[in-house]
């Protein structure tokens, strides 16, 4: 719920203020013809936040709440963003009025609620094909492809329906980890992490690259180059506005949060609301991805306004990225100090591709491999968070899923154990 709140809810404040703010002080500095909804799209540009750097510093076993907030928040804050922008780009905003807004807010509805309803369909039929149907059962190399296929195949259908694909791609990764991810052997599921996180890291690496490339480009530059105090005022503004939107949902948000709190444990205290709001500050490829969408339709080397938001974009995502990726590490030690056993215990683990697939398994629940074998102590995880039941929508939630979803669909605990291989079962009946 607080990921919710923080990704949805929090997006949308960001959105509003970062809008008012460009139409309050940009248009004042008469860059270039924009107009209505070019405002409205860099609110939703500049709303889409990059928190990589933070979690790469962030121990999970330490404070499991904090990690699933920052990952949770930005996976739902990019979502949000892209479906607030496809809904500005959907209207003619040049004649602004109450039922242009309200029609803005039901196309945002609308957009959000079918590409999430698109990915849960697609992510159950993919759970649903490798559970029943035979092709591709025990096969590490077919189990994977069916599910980068069916995860490509939901992006592919959101397209289609001119929806929102990276919110249903989203949703359907949600569900193929809680019911596909358990239905596939044990080594298709370490090859799959490692495919994903590999596609992931390469694309990631692509888009900054050609960021830089762009950002050489001369010719797009000397547009500008005539007031070159003006786009770094322009840089400068977009760079406060990403400021004080991200303060004004955080810690209000976070405010009404603990109040709904009753276990200490799940408050979230203000040394942690510092860090994550710091977490949104930095800019990244969905920012960048945006920006070129909407003001590269006519040229941006040809209409001043357009170069003027590309070159700032640029500028706002390189400073964010740089300046504040380098401060990340100091501030999250300096307000949130790992504890020296700890940190001799997470240093002294080795990495394997077994060690790899531990945080995802539950507290007390090993791998099937392992079962036979002695019990050896695991760091506690994220999914701890959910591992002990409360009387909320949640628990509910898994009474319902345990009597009607998991029979059909698998999960964890309803699809016995199959060796990837004969090799593996020798392996095993050996031990």
């Amino acid at each position: 719920m607080t990921i919710t709140l923080f990704g949805a809810v929090g997006t949308l404040i960001s959105f509003i203020i970062i809008s008012l703010g460009a139409i309050k002080f940009i248009k004042k500095m008469n860059i270039g013809s924009l107009e209505i909804g070019d405002y409205l799209a860099i609110g939703a540009i500049f709303s889409a936040t990059d928190s990589v750097c933070t979690l790469q510093v962030l121990n999970q076993d330490e404070t499991p709440l904090l990690y699933s907030l920052v990952f949770g928040e930005g996976v739902v804050n990019d979502a949000t963003s892209v479906v607030l922008f496809n809904a500005v780009q959907n209207f003619d905003l040049s004649h602004m009025s109450s039922s242009i807004a309200l029609q803005l807010v039901g196309n945002f509805l609308y957009l959000f609620i079918t590409s999430t309803v698109l990915g849960v369909a697609v992510g159950l039929l993919s759970a649903y094909i490798i559970k029943k149907l035979y092709f591709g059962r025990h096969s590490t190399d077919r189990e994977v492809a069916i599910m980068i296929l069916m995860a490509y195949f939901s992006y592919l259908l959101a397209d289609l329906f001119y929806l929102s694909a990276i919110l249903t791609v989203f949703f359907c990764g949600i569900v193929m980890s809680h019911y596909t991810w358990h239905n596939v052997t044990e080594s298709s599921r370490i090859t799959a992490k490692h495919a994903f996180a590999t596609l992931s890291f390469v694309a990631e690496i692509f888009i900054f690259l050609y960021v830089g490339m762009d950002a050489l480009d001369i010719e797009k530059w000397s547009v500008v180059s005539d007031s070159p105090g003006t786009s770094v005022w322009v840089s400068s503004i977009l760079l406060g506005l990403v400021l004080v939107g991200r303060g004004a949902f955080v810690f209000p948000l976070s405010f009404l949060s603990n109040l709904t709190k009753k276990s200490p444990h799940e408050k979230i205290y203000l040394k942690q609301q510092v860090t994550i709001w710091w977490a949104g500050l930095m800019r990244g490829s969905v920012s960048m991805a945006l920006a070129y969408n909407q003001f590269t339709k006519y040229g941006h080397t040809k209409l001043r306004g357009n170069s003027m938001m590309v070159t700032s974009t640029i500028t706002v995502v390189l400073f964010s990225t740089v300046v504040f990726g380098l401060m990340t590490k100091p501030l999250v030690r300096l307000l949130l100090p790992t504890p020296k056993h700890l940190s001799i215990m997470v240093s002294s683990e080795p990495v394997t591709p077994k060690s790899f697939t531990v945080p995802l398994l539950t507290h007390g629940q090993d791998s099937e491999a392992d079962l036979s074998s002695h019990s050896v102590p695991r760091p506690t995880s994220l999914r701890m968070l959910l591992s002990k039941p409360t009387h909320t929508v949640h628990h509910y939630w898994r009474k319902f899923d345990n009597a009607f979803m998991r029979p059909v669909f698998g999960g964890r605990g309803f699809v016995p154990y199959v060796p990837a291989s004969p090799t593996d079962l020798s392996v095993h009946q050996w031990h």
